[in-house]
C-alpha cells in the first residue's frame, strides 16, 4: 500500500507554513507533535457547541460530555490492548502518570532498604520521581548500564535484581538516541528472576509502533497525548486492574468520592475514577480520541515503515557531513542525535532556525545519557508521520550552510 504522504501533509496545517518565505521544516516531534485538522476541529467544536463538564450534571450537554469522555477511555483501552476500560486513567501527561505510581504504589508497597531498578537512558521524568521517593523512604536506586552503542546491557539483570527489588521503570524508546528497547524480552527475563512491578515509559514509543500491554506483560504503561498528535495537557496511565484496585489515590478532591462524612471519613470510587480528582480535561480527552482515530485510519504499521525509510535516508546524508558524530544504535527509531565537530548544538539550532528548520538542541532532559557520551548537549532530529524527504534535504543543506558559516566565524576570531 502506498503511504499517503501528500494527504497527510495537507491534514496538518502548520506543516505547510512559510517562515520568512521559506518552507517550514518541523523536525522536533519528539518534543511535541503537530496536530491534524480533525483534532483542531474537535477542540473548536466542543468549545463552540458542546461544552459542559463531565460526570457532574444531569442536563443533556453534561450527559453527552460524559458519554464522549468514557468512549475515549474505551478507545484508548483498545489502542493499547488493555483488558478493560477500567485500566485506563486520564492524567495530564507521562510525567504525572509516573509521579502517580511513585506516590501511590511506591508509598504503599516500598519499604526502607528496598530497591528500584531504572536505566541509564531514562528521561528525567523517569528518574527524579524515584529519587525523591528513595530519599523519603530510604530506598536504593540501581541502573541498567548502557553498551557503547547506546543499548541496554541486560546481561546485568541477574546481578541487579535481588530479593529487595520491588519495581523496574524502563523507557520503551530513548527520547535522545532512538534506542527501541525489546520490552517483551526484557520483561520476560525480569519475571524469570523475580515477579516485580514493571512500569514502561511510552512517551516516545507510542507514536512509532504498536503497543500491546497484555502481550508485553507490563504492570503500568504511561504516555502523553501531545506526542501522538493530540492536545497538550492530557495523558494516559494504564495499570492492571488488580493493582489499581489496591492502590490508594494520590490526589484527592471532587469527582473521585463515594462518600464524605465529617465523622466517619471518606470513601472513594473504584479505579480508574478514584485517580481522577477534580474536573477532567474533557477537551483534551476528546482531542486525544480524535488523534488516535486519525492514527488508526493511516495505520501504525504504515507509519512505522514510512518513518523507518526516512530514518535510513537521513542517516545516509548526515554521514556525508564532515566531522559529524552520530550517537546511538544503527537500528534507531524516530529520533537521531548528533554533534558536528566542536560546534555547539545551540549555535547549530539557532542558525537552522534562520532557515525555518526546527530541531531540538540541549541535554534533552537526559543528563545521565549526556554524561555517558561525555557531552553537555546534542542536536536531535525527530521524525513523524508527516515528514518527507524534502524535509531531510532542507535539513542537510541547512546543516552544511551552518557548518560553513560557523567554521568561518571561528577562523576570524
Amino acid at each position: 500500500m502506498i503511504y499517503p504522504i501528500t494527504q497527510i501533509r495537507s491534514d496538518f496545517p502548520i506543516i505547510n507554513k512559510l517562515i520568512n518565505n521559506q518552507q517550514f521544516t518541523y523536525l522536533d516531534s519528539a518534543a511535541s507533535a503537530q496536530k491534524p485538522n480533525v483534532v483542531i476541529k474537535c477542540l473548536n467544536n466542543f468549545y463552540s457547541h458542546e461544552y459542559a463538564t463531565a460526570h457532574r450534571g444531569i442536563y443533556s450537554l453534561s450527559r453527552q460530555a460524559t458519554i464522549c469522555m468514557e468512549e475515549v477511555r474505551e478507545q484508548i483501552a483498545k489502542f493499547i490492548n488493555a483488558s478493560s476500560l477500567e485500566e485506563i486513567i486520564f492524567t495530564k501527561s507521562t510525567t504525572e502518570g509516573i509521579n502517580l505510581i511513585a506516590n501511590s504504589c511506591g508509598e504503599k508497597y516500598l519499604k526502607a532498604g528496598d530497591n528500584i531498578l531504572i536505566t541509564e537512558m531514562e528521561h528525567h521524568s523517569n528518574i527524579v520521581p524515584w529519587q525523591i521517593l528513595a530519599k523519603k523512604k530510604q530506598l536504593i536506586i540501581k541502573y541498567i548500564p548502557l553498551t557503547y552503542d547506546g543499548k541496554l546491557d541486560i546481561s546485568f539483570l541477574p546481578k541487579l535484581i535481588d530479593q529487595r527489588t520491588q519495581l523496574v521503570a524502563i523507557t520503551q524508546l530513548s527520547n535522545v538516541i532512538g534506542t527501541l528497547n525489546p520490552l517483551s524480552s526484557i520483561i520476560n527475563q525480569i519475571r524469570k528472576i523475580k515477579n516485580i512491578l514493571i512500569l514502561v515509559d511510552g512517551a516516545q514509543g507510542i507514536a512509532h509502533s504498536k503497543i500491546d500491554v497484555q502481550k508485553i506483560d507490563c504492570d503500568f504503561y504511561v504516555f502523553s497525548g501531545h506526542k501522538i498528535y493530540g492536545p497538550t495537557g492530557i495523558g494516559i496511565l494504564y495499570g492492571k486492574k488488580k493493582l489499581l484496585d489496591n492502590m490508594p489515590p494520590w490526589e484527592v478532591g471532587g469527582g473521585m468520592i463515594q462518600e464524605v462524612n465529617l465523622t466517619k471519613g471518606t470513601t472513594f470510587l473504584d479505579a480508574p475514577w478514584k485517580f481522577e480528582a477534580g474536573t477532567a480535561n474533557i477537551t483534551g480527552i476528546l482531542g486525544l480520541g480524535e488523534a488516535v482515530k486519525y492514527i488508526n485510519t493511516v495505520g501504525l504499521d504504515l507509519i512505522f515503515n514510512h518513518e523507518n525509510e526516512l530514518m535510513q535516508y537521513v542517516i545516509k546524508h548526515l554521514r556525508e557531513i564532515p566531522d559529524i558524530i552520530i550517537y546511538g544504535p544503527t537500528d534507531r527509531v524516530g529520533v537521531i542525535a548528533f554533534n558536528i565537530g566542536k560546534l555547539h548544538s545551540y549555535d547549530i539550532g539557532i542558525f537552522l532556525d534562520q532557515n525555518a528548520i526546527a530541531i531540538r538542541t540541549g541535554h534533552h532532559c537526559a543528563m545521565p545519557l549526556m554524561n555517558f557520551f561525555n557531552v553537555s548537549s546534542m542536536c536531535r532530529v525527530s521524525l513523524a508521520m508527516y515528514n518527507n524527504k524534502d524535509d531531510i534535504d532542507r535539513l542537510i543543506n541547512g546543516l552544511l550552510k551552518t557548518q560553513d558559516l560557523l567554521n568561518k566565524k571561528t577562523l576570524l576570531r
